[in-house]
């Protein structure tokens, strides 16, 4: 008898669902935030949840064991060094489903699949007009040494890449020639 056998199947055949779920495992790896169906990402929810209580063992028998399962050495890398120390002093609930719409094509529930504890993101200053200014000005009163100046010199080229030239504003075009434009063919020359 089938006792205590039951799995989400995903309507797959046996190799094709571990693949799946390996495939997911690793993107939740890498990405920390998968965007996936609720069914799937319940059948994933027991084997990511196995993985980070591997990484937070921290022993070679875990790293060979999550081996098994990601396939991949710089995955397991990440997981052990990064994901595990994450969840230390968690017991459980490493991961959590986030609902969102239904999709629309075949009307399953798509949700979000990720980690409860996110690494925290940096966010870039951008550097003002001001700023610009007071680099060149260094870069003036310094003119004697050269190391210092190459470096500046690197910094002040990168900020002037990142300016954007002058719009142009170009005269409006007269009814025929928007027509023109309508019904031009890709070989004209006109």
């Amino acid at each position: 008898m089938r006792h205590n056998k039951k799995r989400l199947q995903l309507n797959r055949f046996t190799s094709w669902h571990k693949a799946t779920l390996k495939s997911l495992v690793r993107s939740l790896v890498i990405y920390e935030s998968i965007k996936t169906t609720l069914h799937r990402a319940k059948a994933v929810k027991s084997l990511a949840e196995k993985l980070i209580t591997l990484a937070k063992a921290n022993t070679l028998s875990a790293k060979r064991e999550a081996y098994k399962i990601l396939g991949d050495h710089k995955l397991v890398g990440i997981l052990f060094s990064e994901i595990g120390p994450r969840f230390s002093k968690r017991v459980g609930g490493y991961t959590r489903i986030i609902n969102l719409a239904r999709r629309r094509g075949d009307d399953a529930q798509v949700v979000i699949f990720e980690l409860t504890e996110q690494k925290p993101k940096l966010k870039k200053v951008k550097k003002t007009k001001a700023d610009k200014t007071e680099l060149q000005g260094d870069k003036e009163i310094e003119g004697g040494s050269e190391a210092s100046s190459v470096e500046e010199n690197k910094v002040v080229t990168e900020t002037a890449v990142k300016e954007k030239p002058p719009v142009i504003k170009r005269p409006t075009k007269k009814f025929i020639g928007g027509l023109r434009n309508i019904f031009r063919k890709k070989g004209d020359s006109l």
